[in-house]
């Protein structure tokens, strides 16, 4: 697909085979049409398209590759999807709203897709929504082999931190894998219209920060952790990770003027176009895709890159 060219000639590279010779096009009304350029009966096809922003324009255009490809007799139709849109809204928090999470499933069920592949869903439960296989692979590998280069011998100075109360669970296997300590920002609004009250449940002073979350939309949770931190905690440094970086809105001015000196991303949503931060840096996943491909395609157990 159009979403993330460049990630999927990644995968396509640590696999060892070629992109397979697609038309991906968008007519001038905004309808997608693809044409599968090359044979594909009875093959094992893999679909890689993250459904990031333009979220409804991504996921039309996997659903259209779908079709395109059950029509011309696909033996298994895997659809890769780094980044799973929509992921937030997977419960009713409030009456007559949707639960679209559960709708994108049915559509990517109903189009043809007969396996999921994707990495660090928002709630793990939506694997749930599916009634076929889904894999969600873990992006903390990614994260911990670079971390403990970078730390080594340091893990005493560092601490890992949950920038609220509902990603802790996380935060708390990242820390474990990297032999760190764990401490918690709460936010809370005392009464309707205030600011928020940061409590920090932990003790960071004088220590390095690593700033532990799973995606960062318009930043500013992430930069609001980060000064509570510095200011109430006493941290020396705060340095941030998550696996996609969505970046909406004013999401890079913010990181740009905040108090965080790098952040992290994984490469699962492509780079904003025209966009020059220092402070953000990408770390790719294409061989961790790669390798779950190779043991979905040969059938054997995937179990491996969940450790």
């Amino acid at each position: 697909g159009t979403a993330h060219r460049e990630l999927a000639e990644r995968i396509a590279q640590s696999v060892g085979i070629q992109l397979t010779d697609v038309t991906v096009n968008t007519f001038p009304d905004g309808e997608s049409f693809v044409k599968i350029n090359e044979n594909i009966r009875g093959r094992d096809v893999f679909l890689i398209q993250p459904t990031c922003p333009p979220t409804n324009h991504n996921i039309m255009e996997l659903c259209v590759m779908v079709d395109a490809a059950r029509r011309a007799s696909a033996g298994r139709i895997t659809a890769v999807i780094p980044f799973f849109g929509y992921a937030r809204q997977d419960r009713k928090d409030q009456p007559r709203v949707p639960i679209t999470a559960k709708l994108v499933a049915n559509l990517l069920t109903a189009a043809g897709v007969d396996r999921v592949l994707t990495m660090d869903l928002h709630a793990n439960q939506i694997q749930g929504f599916f009634d076929i296989p889904v894999d969600n692979l873990l992006g903390n590998p990614v994260f911990t082999n670079y971390l403990h280069q970078r730390y080594a011998g340091q893990e005493d100075d560092v601490i890992v931190v949950s920038p609220d109360v509902g990603s802790v669970a996380r935060a708390r296997a990242f820390a474990q894998k990297l032999g760190m300590g764990l401490a918690i920002v709460d936010k809370r609004r005392q009464k309707a219209n205030s600011s928020e009250v940061m409590n920090i449940i932990g003790e960071v002073r004088g220590k390095k920060v690593l700033l532990f979350d799973d995606m960062v939309d318009t930043g500013g949770s992430l930069c609001g952790a980060a000064q509570a931190l510095v200011e109430l905690g006493g941290a020396t440094e705060v340095v941030a990770c998550a696996s996609h970086g969505v970046l909406s809105g004013p999401a890079v001015e913010r990181i740009e003027k905040s108090v965080i000196k790098e952040v992290f991303f994984l490469d699962t949503v492509p780079a904003r176009p025209g966009v020059n931060c220092d402070k953000i840096k990408y770390l790719s996943v294409a061989h961790m895709f790669a390798e779950a491909i190779e043991r979905i395609y040969e059938e054997i157990s995937v179990s491996k890159l969940f450790v």
